[in-house]
């Protein structure tokens, strides 16, 4: 990979993941206040991980496909 490509990859992973981390932190902040780190990370990514592989990086990569591939 290129790393022009690999540096517009980066983007769109960011683009996806920081408002997914952004609106589960607030949604599920309270439930999850009073455990420990570890599990509210893993409780976290657990969701986090797949809404991105399945979708939100399948439709950003659509999204933005004219752009990745130039």
């Amino acid at each position: 990979m290129k790393q022009h490509e690999q540096h517009k990859r980066a983007f769109i992973i960011w683009l996806a993941i920081y408002p997914l981390i952004t609106l589960l932190t607030i949604s599920l902040g309270s439930y999850l206040k009073d455990l420990p780190l570890y599990l509210r990370t893993l409780i976290l990514t657990i969701i986090a991980v797949p809404v991105m592989v399945y979708g939100l990086v399948p439709l950003l990569n659509r999204l933005f496909r004219n752009w990745l591939n130039h």
